[in-house]
């Protein structure tokens, strides 16, 4: 998986601009709006087709203008961890079932928050609550993170030597009124990577960037006037824009010891994807682990003086493994308590048509450093069972369980710690669901998340039946649980109409006959407190205007 060009967005309800480069004007620590949207990369596949209707899709009265996909949930059981599901649903095959953007629902499917983008050619990936430290005020908040720009399967490069620089990507950080906090770019001439965005308690913001650079490949069997994707830890202060750290692969790893031939280079642009880094994570010392799809390997690097300290995998291991501990084309890695790791071995494939090495599964393993020897302690299978050619992810949630995102196929799971085996993909499962079509989530985590919008309500009015039905919705607030109904004949004297009707969804619908035809929203709380107020709205024939 990798990115090609990209496009941001200052949004919190659905205005939507795109990403490019900041101005040099832009001061370093301010939200950056963003340019028009890029033509679609040189040899990157056109944009899927959409589907806004049908069984498959989401659909709502008061906001007509928000079509995410419908999942279906497979199997829910008791003990689950509190929270609730974020993905970020694309798709690299035609049709795109529902708008592309980031999306958080419940363990029903329902929506809670959607954030549409305005093309199937754009995409977002990571999507996820994260803790944002500020150096300067010294607080600690919740926020959403996530990347945005386009992702191309198989990778595709218009940043070739003689070409055009590609407009690239950028992460942002929301906060819990949905307000932009931060718009985050890579530096010295590299791309913001869709892979990885982590947010650190000194302030900063640790991702991935790449970059081709031109390189004769002929001595790996790859073509001379080609290129090398470069990969490159970055660390940017997130109060003054500055690099303070950065960890670049191709000065510390031989491409020699790919598992990608560079003959693919002819397919890919030019460009060799020798490494593919797709992840990174900081350890208690403050040790990197990376993780380089492409190399079959997984590092720990010495922030201190940027040498590997150990590889697992690879042409070059340092560990051994037992029976069943070895991986394929993996994603994901993070540290564990106790020298573990764990990863989401996708054990498939080299793109476009390869052969799977192993079935895609989740995996923990045990680190034995005297003995130099890896071990599973747990491996999380699905049933039936699933080939993932890329992506993927493997959570640790707060109670123990362990939250998959399944990668380039349409399920994320839920298991109980102790796991499963490969010819045992129900055994620990406490919940799975389908996206449809062939909608894919790069990651998909369970996270708590207390949402209050700065935007109000959105109400809208129809005649049904003789009677006035009023659509309620509430885009992004979780603490909705009622609410309340005012209508009158003019703006000014509308007075309650119905006290007090439980929250059925995303949207709820509140039927009176009283014919208005001036209507008004209030969201309640669970002690039926207002929290927020709609505009008023005006039932004209069979639909409603907003009110002037």
């Amino acid at each position: 998986m990798s990115r090609t060009a990209g496009a941001c967005t200052l949004a919190a309800g659905l205005a939507v601009a795109n990403c490019a480069l900041p101005a040099a004007a832009s001061g370093p620590t301010e939200p950056r709006l963003c340019a028009t949207e890029p033509a679609p990369p040189t040899g990157s596949p056109p944009a899927p087709d959409l589907v806004t209707s049908g069984s498959g899709v989401w659909s709502f009265v008061s906001e007509p203008r928000l079509h995410p996909m419908r999942v279906t949930v497979t199997a829910q059981r008791p003990g689950t961890a509190p929270g609730r599901i974020f993905v970020a649903p694309y798709t690299i095959d035609s049709p795109m079932i529902g708008q592309t953007g980031a999306l958080i629902s419940d363990n029903a499917g329902e929506p809670f928050w959607f954030r549409p983008l305005p093309s199937t050619s754009l995409q977002n990936a990571d999507f996820k609550v994260q803790t944002y430290y500020d150096s300067r005020k010294h607080t600690a908040e919740p926020v959403l993170t996530w990347w945005q720009g386009s992702i191309a399967i198989p990778p595709a490069y218009t940043n070739l030597p003689g070409g055009a620089p590609e407009p690239g990507g950028c992460y942002y950080i929301y906060d819990s009124h949905y307000r932009l906090v931060r718009t985050v770019f890579a530096r010295h001439g590299f791309h913001p990577d869709e892979h990885e965005f982590i947010l650190t308690r000194r302030g900063t913001a640790l991702f991935i960037a790449t970059k081709p650079v031109p390189m004769d490949l002929r001595p790996y069997g790859g073509p001379k006037d080609g290129a090398i994707l470069d990969s490159e830890v970055q660390e940017v202060d997130l109060a003054t824009g500055e690099l303070v750290f950065s960890w670049d692969i191709l000065d510390h790893v031989n491409p020699a010891d790919s598992e990608v031939d560079a003959s693919d280079a002819s397919s890919s642009g030019g460009v060799w994807d020798a490494y593919h880094m797709n992840s990174i994570d900081e350890g208690p010392d403050g040790e990197l682990l990376i993780s380089a799809r492409n190399m079959w390997a997984v590092y720990d690097i010495s922030r201190r003086n940027g040498h590997i300290r150990w590889q697992l995998g690879g042409k070059k291991s340092d560990f051994t493994f037992g029976p069943n501990a070895d991986f394929f084309w993996q994603h994901d890695a993070r540290f564990r308590p106790g020298n573990r790791i764990s990863m989401f071995d996708d054990g498939c494939c080299n793109q476009p048509d390869g052969t799977p090495e192993q079935q895609s599964h989740g995996l923990i393993l045990n680190l034995d450093f005297p003995r130099r020897r890896a071990t599973v302690e747990k491996t999380y299978y699905h049933a039936p069972p699933l080939f993932s050619a890329s992506q993927g992810n493997t959570q640790a949630l707060p109670n123990g369980n362990q939250f998959i995102g399944w990668g380039q196929n349409s399920y994320y799971s839920e298991y109980a710690y102790p796991g499963n085996s490969e010819h045992n993909g129900l055994q620990s499962l406490l919940y799975d669901a389908k996206m449809p079509g062939s909608d894919i989530s790069y990651r998909a985590f369970r996270n708590r998340w207390t949402g209050r919008p700065y935007y109000p309500p959105s109400a809208a009015a129809r005649r049904r039946h003789g009677h006035s039905v009023v659509y309620a919705s509430w885009n992004g607030s979780t603490e909705t649980r009622a609410w309340q109904l005012l209508a009158g004949p003019d703006p000014r004297s509308a007075s309650v109409v119905v006290a007090h009707a439980p929250r059925t969804g995303f949207e709820t619908a509140l039927t009176t006959a009283n014919p208005g035809p001036y209507f008004q929203v209030r969201a309640l709380d669970a002690q039926g407190r207002v929290l927020g107020t709609s505009k008023v709205v005006r039932l004209t024939g069979r639909h409603a205007l907003a009110a002037p």
